[in-house]
């Protein structure tokens, strides 16, 4: 079903679809350094945070392989300082900390004194993280067609597909594996500004894996709601605070009120690994501010006269009480969030 590949690791190498350029162009990075991982983040080659994470587990392994000394203890040593600047790439997507700090707590354990064994097994543990991640998405599909039932007109913002994850996807998640059981769904794309990943993305993704897709203006989802087209919304998340706040791409919260408004279900879709307990609310989630430029131009061509001030918030944070249910790998989680997180976290 799936034809993107998003993320490969190849010959000591990590290869990430360049996504600034879809669907224009499809090219491949090569990445050779946890430098130009750092840099691969933070100017969104790779973005969703699933992929982020998976991304950065490759990226420690870059980190133990540039590391020349016979040390193992070194190679952790730089490690840890290489995760910490990595992190800093992209303050809002959780995954991109769980998956370093979840690589260095692996290394630490490794009781193989070869230098390059240690950075064998420190791959191997990346490529867990990376096939553990394709298990959870379908897992998620698996749920999402459980939630919706008979509902076949769903609403998706932004891009929490394949291309930010690995393969299925969070919010897309149901789609495909609908369609590998025979189930047809009509989804609609928000474009969503400023980068159009909706338009460029999950539209992309959707129509090349034979999904029936139709992109609409972000100002155009709540008439959509008020005229019966969409049954239920899906997204996926960057992060979840322990009461259920989720943090998404800018303009979620719009399309939250909107479906509150309208009595339509608005689903999260996302992996464990996205819920972050140490945060009690969404107030406590940094937001990403993000350069000027992404608003000023659209592909290149400056919509706005130049020296005009202007606000880039990447990210908003959707109450609980607006959400529905939460679908996870291990399954869909309702209100009270706070509670009922917890307690499937543990099973």
């Amino acid at each position: 079903m799936n034809r993107i590949i998003p993320i490969k690791f190849e010959d000591g190498r990590l290869w990430l679809l360049d996504q600034r350029n879809l669907p224009f162009e499809s090219k491949y990075l090569e990445i050779d350094s946890v430098d130009k991982v750092y840099d691969a983040i933070r100017d969104m080659v790779v973005r969703g945070a699933p992929a982020i994470g998976v991304t950065a587990a490759y990226g420690m392994v870059l980190s133990a392989m540039e590391c020349q000394s016979d040390c193992c203890s070194d190679i952790l040593t730089k490690m840890k300082k290489d995760g910490e600047h990595l992190k800093k790439a992209r303050p809002t997507a959780v995954n991109l900390s769980w998956a370093i700090d979840m690589m260095n707590e692996k290394a630490a354990v490794l009781k193989i004194k070869d230098p390059l064994l240690f950075k064998w097994d420190i791959l191997g543990e990346a490529v867990k993280i990376h096939e553990e991640d394709v298990i959870t998405n379908r897992k998620i599909g698996e749920n999402t067609l459980k939630v919706l039932g008979s509902k076949r007109r769903i609403l998706t913002h932004c891009n929490a597909g394949i291309l930010a994850t690995t393969s299925y996807g969070t919010a897309t998640a149901g789609f495909y594996v609908g369609k590998e059981k025979g189930i047809g769904f009509k989804v609609f794309a928000d474009e969503t500004r400023p980068r159009l990943q909706g338009a460029r993305l999950t539209a992309y993704e959707l129509f090349e894996n034979g999904i029936d897709v139709t992109v609409i203006s972000d100002n155009a989802a709540a008439h959509m709601m008020a005229t019966g087209e969409i049954e239920a919304v899906i997204t996926g998340c960057d992060r979840v605070a322990a009461n259920g706040d989720t943090a998404n791409k800018i303009g979620t919260l719009s399309v939250a009120i909107s479906a509150s408004y309208f009595g339509i279900p608005l689903y999260i879709a996302c992996p464990l690994s996205t819920v972050d307990f140490s945060l009690h609310t969404g107030k406590d989630i940094p937001i990403e501010e993000r350069d000027h430029s992404e608003v000023e131009f659209i592909l290149g061509k400056r919509i706005m006269p130049e020296g005009i001030k202007v606000r880039n918030p990447a990210f908003d944070v959707t109450p609980a009480e607006k959400i529905t249910a939460i679908i996870t790998e291990k399954g869909v989680v309702y209100p009270p969030f706070k509670e009922n997180l917890r307690k499937i976290s543990l099973t």
